[in-house]
């Protein structure tokens, strides 16, 4: 079943990146008290990704702030290394970097695909999101091959 607007975030370990390497930390923990900004892709370095998706939150970010966003976080089915590698090319300064490296975050919210025709294996659709104290407020998941809904300037335009 996939995650709905009014849904709690599944309690889920996720992988934080980290300047001094990979720390485990859980949804709940994560999620607690704040409004967070949660954009997920299907893979770190990939085309659309790279060149459109991260930096649209990098530019964006301080406007995100601004309108009562505490934190933006990254999610892919991806290893912490990977993915902190993706943020330091990208320069993505203070967003959260949060590796599924198994995709049990991505399989929680019901927001899977299957790339094994690309050699990805299981993975994440697109998708942003914007979580309050643990509670979906809003979700906007891509169709296939698309970004449009899920990019900073459309979660702006919704807060």
């Amino acid at each position: 079943m996939t995650i709905s607007v009014g849904d709690r975030i599944p309690s889920i370990t996720l992988t934080k990146a980290t300047a001094d390497g990979p720390d485990q930390i859980s949804s709940d923990e994560f999620f607690k008290g704040r409004k967070v900004a949660l954009v997920a892709v299907p893979g770190a370095f990939t085309p659309t990704c790279s060149a459109r998706h991260l930096p649209g939150f990098v530019d964006k970010a301080a406007e995100l702030k601004a309108k009562g966003v505490d934190e933006i976080a990254f999610t892919s089915v991806n290893d912490a290394f990977v993915m902190g590698a993706w943020g330091k090319a990208s320069d993505a300064g203070d967003i959260v970097m949060l590796a599924d490296g198994n995709a049990d975050f991505a399989k929680a919210v019901g927001l899977t695909f299957d790339g094994s025709k690309f050699g990805m294996g299981e993975r994440s659709q697109r998708y942003s999101m914007l979580v309050n104290d643990g509670v979906v407020e809003q979700l906007n998941v891509e169709a296939p091959g698309a970004f449009e809904v899920s990019s900073a300037e459309h979660l702006l335009s919704e807060i």
